[in-house]
């Protein structure tokens, strides 16, 4: 993760990281303890296959341990209020696509996107483009298939 980038959450989703940061931080933490003693106890470590095993998962775990506590430390909650004027992270907007399809979408951040779902990240051309916004804003979005206009009916 870039250094001082905000990473904005749910507050759902930052309760989940928190608990899973609980989580490696207690029993991952001990069954790599445990796996390493128990290692350590067959003898030679220098040929000890299961000892470098457990060191690597070690590795994995603090690894994780830190992405999580710097995500935790970039976070910004996502706060939802009703009668946004603009589109912004949190907001759930309906648009007209090409003319004639009507789609909805929630603008999250890059941590909770989901396009199938219909949670685009601010960071997506998409996101980056309705930012800002406001309720029949229209906006164009290059995609694979060449050039979409977007018509902005509703922001909540």
């Amino acid at each position: 993760m870039e250094q001082n980038k905000e990473a904005y959450l749910s507050q759902e989703r930052y309760d989940e990281i928190v608990r899973e940061l609980g989580s490696l931080k207690t029993e991952g933490r001990q069954h790599v303890a445990e796996r390493l003693k128990q290692s350590k106890e067959l003898g030679d470590l220098s040929e000890n296959s299961d000892y470098q095993e457990a060191r690597e998962e070690q590795s994995r775990l603090e690894q994780r341990i830190q992405e999580l506590e710097e995500l935790l430390r970039q976070s910004v909650i996502i706060k939802r209020s009703n009668g946004t004027v603009s589109v912004r992270v949190g907001s759930h907007i309906r648009l007209e696509k090409g003319g004639k399809d009507e789609v909805a979408f929630t603008i999250v951040g890059s941590d909770e996107a989901k396009p199938a779902d219909g949670r685009i990240s601010n960071e997506s051309p998409l996101g980056k483009a309705l930012i800002g916004k406001k309720t029949g804003d229209s906006v164009e979005v290059e995609t694979p298939r060449g050039m979409v206009h977007y018509v902005i009916l509703g922001i909540e």
